[in-house]
C-alpha cells in the first residue's frame, strides 16, 4: 500500500515538473514570435543591409529564468528574418539574460524600443554594467542582431503625429 501510494505521488510531481517545463516553454515561444512579429512589422532594413559576413550565423539569446534558449539566424534581408524557440546549433554568440520573471519582457522591450543608433546601443550598457545581460562569443555579432531587433527609429516612435 505505501508502495503505491508513493507512486502516486511521484506520479504527480512529475505532472507538476511537466506542467512547469510546458509553460516556461509556452513562455519563450510567445517571446520568440513577439520579436519576430516586431520585425515583420516595424522592423527597418538599414540594419539588415549591415549584416555583412555574419549572414547566416546563429545568435542564442538565454533567458536563465526558463532556462530556454531562442535562436536567431542573422540575414540581409528583414523578410528572411526569422527565430526558432530552441538552442543553437554552431551559434558565434550567445546573449544571457539574468533578470527575474517578471522583468524579463520589460527589459526585452525595452531594448527593442530603442534605435537603432549609438544612443540606443548605449542603452544596452544599463543592462550590461550591472549583469543583467552578458554577451559570449562575438560582440560585433551579437550588436548586429540586436540592432536588426531595435525598432525605435519607426514612424510610430515619432514624435507630433
Amino acid at each position: 500500500m505505501a508502495a503505491i501510494n508513493q507512486t502516486n505521488a511521484s506520479k504527480k510531481i512529475d505532472i507538476n515538473i511537466r506542467a512547469e517545463n510546458l509553460i516556461k516553454d509556452t513562455k519563450i515561444l510567445n517571446i520568440a514570435r513577439l520579436a519576430k512579429m516586431l520585425v515583420d512589422l516595424y522592423g527597418q532594413d538599414e540594419p539588415f543591409k549591415k549584416v555583412g559576413k555574419h549572414k547566416g550565423k546563429e545568435i542564442e539569446l538565454y533567458l536563465k529564468e526558463f532556462d530556454g534558449y531562442i535562436t536567431f539566424i542573422l540575414t540581409s534581408d528583414r523578410n528572411n528574418f526569422n527565430c526558432h524557440a530552441e538552442k543553437a546549433i554552431d551559434p558565434v554568440a550567445r546573449i544571457i539574460i539574468n533578470v527575474k520573471e517578471e522583468k524579463i519582457l520589460t527589459v526585452i522591450s525595452s531594448i527593442i524600443r530603442s534605435k537603432s543608433n549609438i544612443f540606443g546601443l548605449a542603452k544596452l550598457l544599463k543592462y550590461i554594467i550591472p549583469g543583467k545581460a552578458k554577451i559570449k562569443g562575438s560582440y560585433v555579432a551579437a550588436i548586429k542582431l540586436v540592432r536588426c531587433l531595435m525598432i525605435g527609429k519607426h514612424e510610430m516612435y515619432k514624435k507630433g503625429r
